[in-house]
């Protein structure tokens, strides 16, 4: 039976990362394929305590529904995770959404008609593609060296396209690479999207993770006509399973979220949020934050230090100074595609790069997550890849 889906379907496809996901349930696979927190940094018996007050306390109201903006003790809270990023913001701008995800499909939502322009870096999020292409937009991609997403190539493609409706950017331990933006090209990026009228997408999960250095202002920080929305999440900083994150924006803008949200869901699980915001009351959330730091910057030192040992030397990366993910880039001629085949013949599993070129082609490239595997099991992995990479 042909069933008449909308169009849109047509530019829907399949995870890769999440069909990839499937496959390494198996407690065999050594998985560096999804951007997993670790489990074991997640604060079960705080979270435990917390919900048991809830229910006790005020169980009627977290069965309650609630406001589509999320209720105002969490929300409170989050200025405080904002301005950690030296974003200054009332509670009021703020609206919490399902994960972050859903403050990128709504995103699309709010701005994208079909055949507009996305700018965006080389490679991106591959969540993000996803949750754009169903609005069916076109994409151009901006080059990226070490400093992040290149201003002159930006400004190249803003001077000679019509109808850019935003620029979608990662500034912090971009996903996939773990680049971050440099300070300039922050305050340059703002420029250019006032000059040629312009909204920008900030999505920042991972500014907070920062193995060293100090961590740098938001996009948003320096935004002076209200054009940037920011995207945040306590998927990486608490976690994923409580299905919580925000938009920050202008209140013109932020209304129109709000107003996308009530016909979406009407608002976040309510008992998550009173779980989360009484969870926050109680602990030292930056001291929590500063032990999944230590954690997540040994696993990349230690990833690094036995790729080193283990990769042929025309294998180069990426060594990033936060976050959860480094980019690997192979010779040309190997396609990464080809490799996870044979990686996965050897219970190792990453996600091929190409996936996060909207437009396609970088086949020599790949995804490798640090944060979710044990020591033991990085140095074993990365060993086995190392033979594959070899015998390739």
């Amino acid at each position: 039976m042909a069933f008449k889906f909308a169009d849109r379907m047509d530019n829907i496809k399949a995870s890769e990362i999440r069909e990839l996901l499937k496959l390494t349930q198996k407690p065999e696979i050594i998985s560096f394929a999804g951007g997993l927190p670790a489990a074991e940094s997640f604060p079960v018996k705080e979270f435990a305590k917390a919900s048991g007050e809830i229910m006790k306390n005020n169980g009627t109201a977290a069965l309650q529904y609630g406001p589509t903006e999320g209720i105002d003790t969490l929300r409170k809270h989050i200025v405080n995770r904002l301005n950690k990023v030296k974003v200054n913001a009332e509670f009021s701008d703020i609206m919490i959404t399902s994960g972050s995800q859903q403050g990128l499909d709504f995103s699309a939502k709010l701005f994208i008609n079909p055949g507009d322009v996305i700018l965006c870096e080389a490679p991106t999020y591959l969540g993000a593609i996803n949750a754009f292409k169903a609005y069916q937009p076109k994409f151009i991609e901006i080059p990226m060296d070490d400093d992040g997403m290149m201003m002159d190539k930006l400004e190249d493609a803003l001077k000679t396209t019509k109808n850019v409706k935003f620029i979608y950017a990662i500034a912090d331990f971009q996903n996939p690479t773990g680049r971050t933006m440099s300070l300039e090209r922050r305050k340059k990026l703002v420029e250019l999207a006032n000059k040629y009228d312009v909204i920008i997408i900030e999505d920042n999960p991972y500014g907070e993770l920062r193995f060293k250095g100090e961590i740098l202002p938001a996009i948003r920080h320096f935004d002076t006509e209200g054009r940037v929305v920011f995207l945040g999440t306590f998927s990486k900083i608490l976690s994923p399973g409580i299905r919580l994150g925000w938009v920050n924006a202008s209140p013109e803008i932020l209304s129109k979220y709000i107003m996308i949200k009530q016909g979406a869901d009407l608002q976040s699980s309510t008992i998550s949020q009173m779980d989360t915001a009484k969870l926050l009351d109680e602990i030292d959330i930056e001291k929590h934050i500063q032990s999944i730091i230590a954690l997540y910057g040994k696993r990349k030192e230690l990833m690094v230090k036995t790729m080193e040992e283990e990769f042929p030397s025309n294998v180069k990366w990426t060594n990033p100074d936060g976050g959860l993910f480094l980019w690997v880039i192979l010779p040309e001629n190997v396609s990464a595609r080809d490799v996870a085949v044979k990686a996965l013949e050897e219970k190792v599993a990453f996600v091929p790069g190409g996936s996060f070129f909207p437009n396609g082609g970088n086949e020599n490239t790949l995804r490798m997550n640090y944060s979710a595997m044990p020591d033991d099991k990085i140095v074993e992995g990365i060993k086995r890849l190392g033979k594959v990479l070899k015998n390739l």
